[in-house]
């Protein structure tokens, strides 16, 4: 059963529809890129999969049991947010704050979770830093060890490695896909990276205010879609 279902789904703002045709699905261990250019509903439809937007038309549905306090969400990052004055420990541990529920306290497990992370993101080194002093590539670290303790089935990652230089924008594709690969968590990541979606993720769904493709990565880069766009970028 699909974690997530998009039935020609539609998502906008005051009426005016950003993005239509929405027909997809999400599988546990999928890996999806969500790419197109600027302005063509990307972030628009991550605010429907989080139920910010209701869809102007159409449907979406959660299966096999996914909450939307289970998926794990790591959002563009504002201005304000770079310069939270908090440790690095307690921005990753905050991630623990959906399963904790009218606790007034940090579980043993919840702290345990947090650790674990901490560890698998390769921040030890960090835990005691103010976060706001950290450099981008620590900093994007931190909050995906934050979203990986929210949860077991999603993540859910709003163009993670914009603003970061190519060699830790790389460093964190790897980190991630790896993460994938072997907690079996299911990624959706938008993208603005083509050349890096398709070597990484296992399904494409290409967005152009309405859905252009979707599918497996190696059906897309044989799609009409996939030769224009790739083709367009390596002839760039």
């Amino acid at each position: 059963m699909a974690l997530i279902t998009c039935q020609n789904a539609a998502f906008g703002y005051e009426g005016n529809t950003v993005v239509s045709g929405l027909q997809f699905e999400v599988h546990s261990g999928d890996y999806l890129c969500v790419v197109g250019e600027n302005g063509s509903g990307k972030s628009t439809l991550i605010k429907g999969l989080l139920q910010l937007k209701a869809p102007q038309s159409g449907k979406v549905f959660m299966g096999d049991g996914l909450g939307l306090n289970e998926i794990g969400y790591l959002p563009q990052q504002t201005a304000a947010q770079k310069d939270f004055p908090a440790s690095a420990y307690e921005v990753v541990l905050s991630g623990r704050l959906g399963a904790r529920g009218i606790r007034p306290f940090y579980s043993p497990r919840d702290k345990a979770i947090a650790e674990e992370n901490i560890k698998r993101l390769d921040i030890s080194s960090l835990r005691n830093r103010c976060y706001r002093e950290l450099s981008g590539g620590q900093q994007q670290r931190v909050l995906l060890a934050r979203a990986l303790c929210a949860t077991k089935k999603v993540l859910l990652l709003d163009e993670p490695v914009a603003g970061l230089d190519p060699v830790v924008t790389q460093e964190l594709y790897r980190l991630i896909e790896s993460i994938n690969r072997e907690t079996g968590l299911t990624v959706i990541m938008v993208s603005h990276d083509l050349q890096s979606a398709v070597k990484y993720a296992s399904h494409i769904l290409h967005l152009k205010n309405t859905q252009l493709f979707f599918g497996k990565t190696s059906d897309y880069l044989i799609s009409k879609v996939g030769q224009i766009f790739i083709g367009g970028e390596r002839n760039a």
